[in-house]
């Protein structure tokens, strides 16, 4: 994370929030309602940098100019991804991310369109579940997480899910 005075600094924390990637993953009702309309389509590293720009779009925030071309980097090399919702020729969301084997860490998520990061939400978890992927890493819980089902692990239980995710050899599909 970026630090106000500048720098980077790596945070490891006791506790991880998890997004479940079984039956306990679940999501507001209304939120059906909007799935069901198909207001938005799904794309992946369509708008990288947009996706990046946009959770880096806030009064406080903690992605700096520096973790920006880290993130560009590991895109670049295929680790970091955007999974991106999009009405016509706007984008409307999307989930900044960190693909190692079998785990997806997310990163951060932003909207534009009201919806936009929710639906990208549901839509990515039914992506990792198709593609083979065992972690959905959201890393710090919240009450907008808790509404998917997000789960809090031990530090423990967190390195040994990571360890059986990185021998688990997964591919981030294009759509």
């Amino acid at each position: 994370m970026a630090e106000e005075e500048g720098g980077l600094n790596w945070y490891s924390s006791r506790q991880r929030a998890i997004i479940p990637l079984d039956n306990r993953f679940r999501y507001p009702r209304s939120l059906q309602r909007v799935l069901n309309q198909k207001r938005f389509d799904i794309a992946i590293d369509r708008a990288f940098d947009a996706v990046v720009e946009g959770c880096a779009n806030r009064e406080v925030t903690w992605i700096s100019e520096e973790l920006k071309e880290i993130y560009r980097i590991l895109h670049e090399a295929g680790w970091a991804h955007s999974f991106e919702t999009w009405q016509g020729d706007e984008l409307a969301g999307g989930i900044l991310g960190i693909h190692l084997g079998g785990a997806f860490i997310g990163e951060s998520m932003f909207y534009r369109i009201p919806e936009g990061s929710k639906v990208a939400m549901v839509e990515l978890v039914k992506c990792l579940r198709t593609w083979g992927f065992v972690l959905f890493d959201a890393q710090m819980n919240n009450p907008h997480l808790e509404r998917f089902g997000a789960t809090i692990v031990s530090e423990r239980e967190y390195l040994r899910l990571l360890r059986r995710a990185l021998h688990h050899p997964c591919d981030f599909r294009l759509l």
